[in-house]
């Protein structure tokens, strides 16, 4: 069990945040990094990522520290436009960090970092995960998921009324 665990646990995270880190790594030993029009470009996306992470976790707490939403589905705020304002927060500080380091020709082949990330966060242990479980246990979030988007945030759809 233990060398099991120490594989399966820490060797698996070791390597995922190895390879998320590569463009940090690659761009951190280039002899000459420029600062141009991609940094600048990843440096804003970056900060559009912080923002929907911070601000849709403080929605949420907000949300889910009053008691009358016990049970209720947050579709406020930034999560009117997206389900996962968080984890389409958290991919764009992974992709604004490799356009930063991009500028390192050494760099660009670190695309594979937020690449494995998103694949990570839509497909495995982010978005599927919470959906499943969340669908089970909110009554409402099948009408929530109909009119919100999933990750890009765009305004929902206007879903026609039961007459």
């Amino acid at each position: 069990f233990p060398i099991r665990s120490l594989v399966t646990v820490f060797g698996l995270q070791g390597l995922v945040m190895f390879v998320v880190s590569l463009p940090i790594q690659l761009a951190a030993s280039a002899t000459t990094p420029d600062i141009g029009w991609l940094a600048v470009l990843g440096v804003i996306v970056w900060g559009v990522g912080l923002f929907f992470e911070t601000v849709g976790d403080a929605q949420l707490a907000r949300f889910t520290a009053d008691p009358d939403n016990v049970g209720a589905v947050m579709d406020r705020g930034l999560w009117r436009y997206t389900r996962h304002p968080n984890y389409f927060g958290d991919t764009c500080i992974w992709w604004g960090i490799f356009v930063v380091a991009a500028e390192t020709t050494d760099a660009r082949i670190g695309v594979v970092g937020p690449l494995l990330m998103t694949f990570m966060l839509l497909r495995v242990s982010g978005v599927a995960m919470l959906e499943r479980g969340l669908i089970k246990r909110r009554e409402g979030y099948d009408d929530y998921m109909a009119r919100t988007p999933t990750f890009f945030p765009r305004s929902p759809k206007e879903l026609p009324s039961d007459v």
